[in-house]
């Protein structure tokens, strides 16, 4: 194709982004509440999962230290999933009393996972087990689902246990991250910043050229929830010239229908982005129902017990506050938080990266709880701080984003890298829970976690904490200016194009991000031929010795911007340790990066 054929398909993109950015969509809304219908049938089936405490909690806290430690004679020596649960699975004995109890009520049930079992059985056997009657819950975003009319009251032998049941919660706590432009667009290819392509990204971050790697051999993991459509990934991948990837589907529970209107949005973002970033790796879609916590649970269960993929990319979250009693009638689910934390231990034990989008939010990312109420109305409150799940748990790596500037000429494709901004933009409405709150923001998601401490690799790298977690860890380019943002938004803001349902559309978030980061872990473990573990260790590591000035530069640092926080110099809480010099991150920075988008160093 001659370069002005280029430009032209180019042009007629950035008309189809145009019209498809000019309507604004937002993530179906986390903190959904069910309005309750009539007691489920007695006799129909219900299942349910029950999560039991891991053992030797210490002793798997020294494992994954001893992983990740240089010189230590377990580094990088992964356990498979036997080995795991036979070391730090549940105890047996409270498994078998578990089991023991659970079929004494009529109901089926056996081990699932390594700290794990299944029940099934009628409705009336599940509710004289957990103490609750069930009934049909209707969602705002169209979803029913059995949940109970009033909190489990767990028998004995599971509360002995330490039990925790997700399952029949009225509440979706977690959303997707991916929000189409509110903005006229444009491509990188025709304007300085944006809408940006794959590749266009990977010059700008100067990732290893093609010919160096390309993800052959690793396997990435998409956790979402929304099946996506072969043609759309033929469309996309074909426009910029670039067979389609290998990509597959393990659909949890069934899975979700493709739906170009909901969560598949976020499912099809991921696998373009990761996919253009490691063509050559293996990509499977964790398609699950819907993003309540049984389900993610379900999910990240499915991941770590059959042990497939090197790398999960979660482009999802729920504000950890969240979770509290205040937000949900008195009824505190942070236990289901340290659950999730739990898979991702095992995960890593397995060597297995788990990447999560930081949030869009910023700092703010949930009004305070009497915008919640019925019947709310203005003044009822602000937007509070807090972080988002699962991006929070120390062993995952939470990416945030800002607005990238590229270099841009007219008679090529060049995209080299300019500058980088990530002040939020004000919107004038809740765009995220549709309250009467204000104070809303869209930014990188950033803050301190209130439900897990700060982990060893953060201790001394920041005087903004000394005792929680702190997101995000790394950033890349997000984009900026959502439907509803008080306009106008500040410059330089943009997007990356995404096909969905046939057409060429405008995302942002740091939904795109965190799969960009994914793809370029797949591109390590092809480099570096394993498994990588939690990578935050190595990250932190890579910005203590630029610091010192013993290392090329790994990170893009000395970035403006706020999110609720202040982009301080050195670590912050908008972009983590800053955006990233791939190449110099990959330890390959004498050899060729990226070139010109459509080139043979990038195709």
């Amino acid at each position: 194709m001659t370069q002005t054929k280029r430009q032209n398909v180019r042009r007629t993109a950035a008309i189809a982004c145009l019209l498809a950015g000019s309507v604004a969509a937002f993530p179906a809304a986390a903190q959904m509440r069910a309005s309750i219908g009539g007691r489920a049938d007695a006799a129909s089936s219900a299942s349910f999962d029950v999560y039991l405490p891991m053992r030797d909690s210490a002793g798997l806290e020294t494992l994954l230290n001893e992983q990740q430690r240089p010189g230590s004679p377990l580094y990088h020596h992964w356990l498979t999933p036997t080995q795991f649960a036979s070391r730090f699975g549940a105890s047996p004995d409270a498994m078998a009393k578990v089991i023991t109890r659970l079929r004494s009520a009529g109901l089926a049930a056996q081990v699932s996972g390594s700290h794990s079992v299944h029940a099934a059985g009628s409705v009336a056997a599940v509710e004289s087990v957990l103490g609750t009657q069930l009934a049909t819950g209707y969602f705002p975003n169209g979803k029913h689902r059995l949940v109970a009319k009033s909190p489990p009251a767990l028998p004995a032998e599971l509360t002995a246990s330490g039990a925790v049941v997700a399952n029949f919660a009225g509440v979706t706590h977690m959303h997707r991250h991916a929000v189409r432009s509110g903005w006229t667009l444009t491509e990188n290819r025709t304007s300085r910043t944006g809408s940006y392509w794959f590749d266009d990204l990977k010059q700008a971050y100067s990732y290893p050229s093609v010919a160096v790697a390309n993800g052959t051999g690793a396997n990435i993991g998409i956790l979402m929830s929304g099946d996506f459509l072969p043609s759309d990934m033929t469309l996309y991948f074909g426009h910029e010239n670039l067979p389609v990837p290998k990509f597959s589907t393990v659909p949890i529970f069934g899975g979700a229908a493709f739906d170009p209107n909901g969560d598949s949005v976020e499912s099809e973002l991921d696998l373009q982005q990761s996919g253009g970033m490691a063509p050559g790796a293996n990509i499977t879609l964790y398609n699950i129902p819907d993003l309540t916590d049984a389900a993610i649970l379900a999910g990240l269960s499915t991941i770590v017990e059959t042990n497939a993929v090197d790398i999960v990319s979660m482009s999802f979250g729920g504000p950890e506050v969240g979770y509290t009693a205040a937000y949900n009638n008195g009824v505190d689910f942070t236990a289901v938080l340290t659950v999730v934390d739990g898979m991702f231990k095992q995960g890593n034990a397995q060597g297995i990266t788990f990447v999560a989008s930081s949030g869009d939010g910023g700092a703010l990312p949930i009004p305070q709880p009497a915008c919640f109420a019925s019947g709310a109305v203005d003044g009822c409150g602000v937007f509070v701080r807090t972080a988002e799940n699962p991006a929070t748990s120390p062993h995952v790596t939470a990416v945030g984003g800002s607005n990238l500037v590229t270099t841009h000429f007219v008679t090529n494709l060049n995209s080299n890298y300019v500058s980088e901004a990530a002040a939020f933009d004000p919107v004038a409405s809740d765009i995220f829970y549709s309250t009467p709150a204000t104070g809303a923001i869209w930014g990188s998601g950033g803050g301190l976690s209130i439900v897990f401490a700060q982990p060893s690799y953060q201790k001394g790298i920041s005087t903004i904490s000394r005792n929680k977690r702190m997101v995000p860890d790394v950033a890349l380019h997000m984009g900026g200016c959502p439907g509803g943002a008080v306009l106008p938004c500040g410059p330089s803001r943009s997007a990356d194009v995404a096909a969905i349902n046939g057409s060429f559309v405008g995302l942002i978030g740091t939904s795109a991000a965190a799969p960009d980061f994914a793809g370029l872990l797949a591109l390590k473990v092809q480099l570096t031929g394993g498994r990588l573990g939690n990578e935050n260790v190595n990250l932190y590591t890579l910005a203590h010795l630029q610091a010192l000035g013993t290392k090329p530069l790994v990170f893009h640092t000395g970035i403006k911007g706020n999110n609720g926080y202040g982009a301080v110099p050195g670590y912050n809480l908008v972009l983590g340790n800053g955006t990233l010099f791939a190449n110099a991150y990959l330890g390959v920075s004498n050899l060729p990066v990226a070139g010109t988008p459509q080139t043979p160093s990038n195709p």
